[in-house]
């Protein structure tokens, strides 16, 4: 069986937020799309961090979320990997680290976004053909 990469399995629609979005509005977009986590961009579409419902969640208890922008709560430092990575080098990352998705960069910008459910969605087709 051929090798798959992050191409071949993130999602190449990527719902992304501001640095000046508010938290509040982050909770809404997170609930609406029922995701747990998105790509924090500047205008020119360059990955500043990530915010997370951990994130969220962490901050808005002890803050002001309707005041909170999103800059004040993401993380900044963001592991991300290429299109070319052999998907397990993807699931070995999420599973050492315990993090829940993996922006996928190519020339700066966001490409895609490998989540665990993307993971599942690539098992389920490995298990599935037993």
């Amino acid at each position: 069986m051929k090798s798959r990469k992050a191409r071949d399995i993130m999602t190449t629609t990527v719902i992304s937020v501001s640095p000046d979005m508010l938290l509040t509005d982050v909770i809404k977009l997170l609930l609406r799309w029922h995701i747990s986590g998105v790509p924090v961009l500047d205008e020119k579409g360059t990955l500043l961090g990530i915010i997370t419902e951990h994130d969220v969640v962490n901050f808005a208890f002890s803050g002001d979320a309707q005041d909170t922008r999103v800059s004040e709560a993401m993380t900044k430092t963001v592991i991300t990997f290429p299109p070319e990575t052999p998907v397990e080098a993807l699931v070995n990352c999420c599973a050492e680290k315990r993090i829940r998705r993996v922006p996928i960069v190519e020339d700066g910008r966001v490409v895609g976004i490998v989540s665990r459910r993307d993971i599942l969605r690539e098992m389920n087709k490995i298990y599935d053909s037993f």
